[in-house]
């Protein structure tokens, strides 16, 4: 499936904003510290300061008051008083601690009825307040000082901790019994034969000992290799699944760290949980990260990744045959790994993932339709014909963003038009309608996009076109959409020239219309020169070059950078020479499709301007007026 995207906006968006560090550094705890002290000890200053000073008055003056008939009540706790005035006033006094009360005012003089007409409270001088009320004013700030130095220690001791497990690993379980998160071979579709190499995993791990006793050595490793998106982590937790033992899983980035030894600290911690654990599986997610190939002079002798794969090297080789660990890894870049990590005796078993065909899309939808309510006139078959190229990882976000379209429209069931619809949100993104064109711009998308279609309709080996719009979607002002009458996994020669020619359809309809050219056709120019320079370089397509490889699927070396050619200059002006031959012989036949259609052209971009969007049914209704045949299936 291939699709034009007409960008006319080539300004790029800057990304903005970094991620912060989640964790307080030690100083700001220092800080944090110091802060809550200052504030504890400034509140019971405050507190302490705040309480109003009561005057001392001798007792003879108490008796004096008391014989006047002034005081109200009088509180006694042991040799004190406090006094309260019928005016509101507070005061306090002293007695004798071997007299009562009574007996001091008697001595001073004052009448047994003066006495009684004063309330007396005796407070007992043994109670938890009392004594709460005469420690705390001298054991607040012993407290407050104690815990700000426990507080320092523990955040010393924290940072302490964490150098002592710096070097533990950070590997996830998955425990066998953990029915929410098991998966197996069922909730994997597609992907036959590598389920099947991977099924004698599952039965080693079952019964070992029938391998063992006919002297079959035990696989250690397998490595799943293919394009992102096809199942690779799936599939390893569904044999996990499948053979109910612990799935320990982790990034190939998780053991490296900026200090030396870490990652090989970790690599060992690992290994040996899993030991512990036997059955088990170790399961390493983008392996390339630490399994490039050694060597490269970078990072000089004591380089990190080197020494954490050196690690896992001597680790795999440790195993003995009733161990009964497996090591599963992913990665989608195979031709990266260092030689020795994949040789036999480390990973035995090198599975290859595929893209889905018509047939494992259709299972796949289905799997990922479970859980949502669909409606009569779903055709989930319809859907996986259109959606060739689609990864597991795409179709599960097609179906996703089909439930979303619906919620958003307020229905309870997802509908076909959804499916459709979600297509072309997730080749190309939203659209993006209030991207507004000018009069001008929508007829020069108009015509580009006609011409795209028309040259893929006329040339017998381009694929029939889909759909046609000039509805911006993503960052493409139009597309067309065209599909493959069946899967191939070959293309011939004759079928990459026609691509190139529709390619440059669009550039060659501005130019034929409005004499002029515009930046929309920049993203078909790149597609239709990368396809030129891959047929002469790659493919040995060229009648100059010959059936020569001049340059690799990577193009690039371990450490990303470019390799150097080799090949002479003579030749690289050789392969630009005919690159450019290419183009212009894709630019001839484009010119000469749209020179003979000019009518149908017209009649395409006239349509477009109306409706902006052609169905495949109303598009080869206006070709079969112009006396052009749709392309069919040969039966």
């Amino acid at each position: 499936m291939k699709m034009d995207l007409n960008f006319l906006n080539n300004k790029q968006e800057n990304k903005k904003g970094k991620k912060k560090d989640a964790e307080p550094n030690f100083t700001g705890n220092i800080f944090g510290a110091v802060m809550i002290f200052m504030l504890i000890t400034g509140l019971y200053l405050v507190i302490s300061s705040s309480s109003k000073e009561i005057p001392e008055i001798p007792i003879s003056d108490l008796a004096k008051s008391v014989s006047s008939g002034e005081v109200k009540s009088i509180a006694v706790e042991a040799d004190k008083l406090n006094i309260a005035y019928k005016n509101g006033d507070v005061k306090k006094s002293k007695k004798e601690i071997e007299s009562s009360l009574s007996q001091t005012l008697y001595n001073y003089g004052v009448k047994a009825e003066a006495v009684q007409a004063v309330e007396v409270k005796i407070k007992s001088d043994n109670g938890v307040l009392f004594w709460l009320g005469n420690i705390l004013p001298f054991a607040l700030p012993v407290i407050f000082v104690i815990f700000f130095f426990w507080y320092m220690s523990r955040q010393v001791k924290g940072s302490g901790m964490q150098a002592f497990t710096f070097g533990q690993s950070k590997a996830r379980i998955t425990d066998p019994n953990d029915q929410n998160s098991k998966v197996t071979f069922k909730d994997v579709a597609g992907n036959k034969e590598a389920k099947q190499e991977l099924l004698e995993i599952v039965d080693f791990l079952k019964a070992p000992k029938k391998f063992l006793d006919i002297g079959a050595r035990i696989p250690k490793g397998v490595i799943l290799t293919g394009s992102p998106g096809t199942g690779k982590t799936l599939l390893a937790r569904a044999v996990a699944g499948e053979a109910g033992v612990p799935f320990f899983h982790l990034s190939g980035s998780e053991f490296v760290e900026m200090f030396v030894g870490v990652g090989a600290s970790r690599v060992r911690d690992l290994f040996k949980m899993a030991k512990k654990s036997a059955p088990a599986i170790i399961f390493v997610d983008e392996i390339d990260a630490i399994g490039r190939t050694r060597g490269g002079g970078f990072g000089g002798g004591n380089d990190e990744r080197e020494q954490t794969l050196n690690q896992i090297l001597v680790e795999m080789d440790g195993f003995e045959p009733n161990d009964k660990v497996i090591v599963m890894a992913a990665t989608n870049r195979p031709d990266v790994l260092d030689p020795a990590l994949i040789r036999p005796g480390r990973f035995d078993r090198k599975v290859i993932l595929d893209l889905p065909d018509r047939a494992d899309r259709e299972e796949i939808l289905k799997i990922h339709s479970l859980k949502k309510p669909l409606a009569e006139d779903i055709n989930l078959k319809l859907i996986a014909e259109r959606t060739p190229g689609f990864s597991g990882a795409d179709l599960f976000s097609l179906m996703n963003e089909s439930a979303i379209l619906a919620a958003r429209e307020n229905r309870k069931k997802v509908f076909q038009f959804d499916l459709i619809r979600s297509i072309e949100k997730v080749m190309m993104g939203p659209e993006r309608k209030s991207h507004l064109l000018t009069k001008k711009e929508k007829e020069i998308t108009a015509y580009h996009e006609a011409g795209h279609a028309l040259v893929a309709s006329v040339l017998p080996y381009a694929d029939p076109v889909h759909k046609v719009s000039i509805v911006a979607r993503g960052r493409a002002g139009g597309y067309t959409m065209k599909l493959p009458l069946e899967e191939r996994k070959l293309q011939s020669k004759k079928e990459f020239i026609d691509d190139i020619a529709m390619s440059l359809g669009g550039y060659v309809a501005e130019k034929m219309i409005f004499g002029d050219i515009t930046t929309g056709p920049s993203s078909d120019l790149q597609v239709a020169t990368n396809l030129a320079r891959a047929m002469v370089t790659r493919w040995g397509m060229s009648d100059v070059i010959g059936p020569v490889a001049l340059s690799s699927d990577g193009g690039k070396s371990q450490w990303n950078d470019p390799v150097e050619k080799e090949y002479s200059e003579d030749i690289a002006m050789k392969i630009d020479s005919e690159v450019s031959r290419i183009i212009n012989d894709g630019l001839k036949s484009a010119e000469k499709v749209l020179t003979e259609n000019k009518k149908a052209l017209k009649a395409i971009a006239d349509k477009l301007i109306e409706v902006e969007t052609l169905e495949q049914e109303d598009y080869e209704k206006i070709i079969i007026a112009n006396g052009i045949l749709p392309k069919k299936l040969e039966v």
